[in-house]
């Protein structure tokens, strides 16, 4: 497993923009207060959430995407790619794949953090169809895609993205998680990025609370202590 000191680069991948502020900022803003480069990949625009009414024609889209990069922003980040691809629709397809192997190439993270392709049974949420296929999808890129020259061969040949090893995955929203990062320290920064969320969250009577209590029961959970707040994710060797 990569100590904390070998990992320099990290790429996050999620379906909708906030995925990654409700599952890893904590631990995101962790990582770029040592200055590990981070890069979010979104799969969609979140096109199909929220709760504006009013917002047709794209504008939700560009609002989500406008709120996701002040999120990042709030945990250190600047570099967000979005794919495009239309929310609730998204399925684990090659070219899913070829896209998230293109990014992997472009970035050449040490560490990818994504959502588990696993069904959730203790708690629902996680388990969003479009969840599953990113995360699928992102493993099948990490391994073997990214790291096999032969795979999308345009990539190396028109793009001259070469191929790539990623060493460690990080899944989220899993029944059995077996990493916890203690993010008491970052966790008013995780808020931050989630209040950038305003379509998702305003609706909410009190989201911080929410978030708060269940980051505190994760902690319980890794035996840190009263009072800490923690993120949970399943380790994935890969080397």
């Amino acid at each position: 497993m990569l100590s904390e000191n070998e990992i320099n680069r990290v790429l996050v991948v999620t379906a909708h923009p906030d995925d990654v502020d409700f599952a890893a900022a904590g631990s995101i803003a962790r990582f770029t207060d040592r200055g590990v480069e981070v890069t979010y990949c979104v799969v969609t625009d979140g096109d199909a959430g929220g709760f504006d009414r009013v917002l047709d024609n794209g504008g939700m889209a560009e609002l989500r995407r406008s709120e996701q990069v002040n999120a990042a922003k709030a945990v250190g980040v600047t570099d967000v790619h979005f794919l495009g691809y239309r929310d609730g629709t998204v399925v684990q397809s090659l070219d899913l794949r070829r896209d998230i192997t293109r990014v992997i190439r472009q970035v050449r993270p040490d560490l990818v953090i994504t959502h588990t392709p696993e069904r959730n049974y203790r708690f629902v949420a996680p388990s969003h169809p479009d969840h599953r296929a990113v995360g699928g999808a992102t493993l099948d890129a990490v391994y073997p895609d990214a790291r096999n020259p032969y795979t999308f061969p345009s990539l190396l040949g028109e793009e001259g993205l070469e191929a790539w090893t990623v060493r460690e995955v990080w899944l989220n929203g899993g029944q059995t998680p077996d990493h916890y990062v203690d993010v008491t320290d970052t966790f008013d920064r995780k808020l931050s990025a989630l209040r950038a969320h305003a379509s998702q969250v305003g609706h909410l009577e009190d989201p911080e609370s929410l978030i708060r209590d269940r980051s505190s029961r994760i902690a319980a959970e890794a035996g840190f202590g009263e009072g800490r707040y923690a993120e949970a994710f399943q380790r994935v060797l890969t080397v």
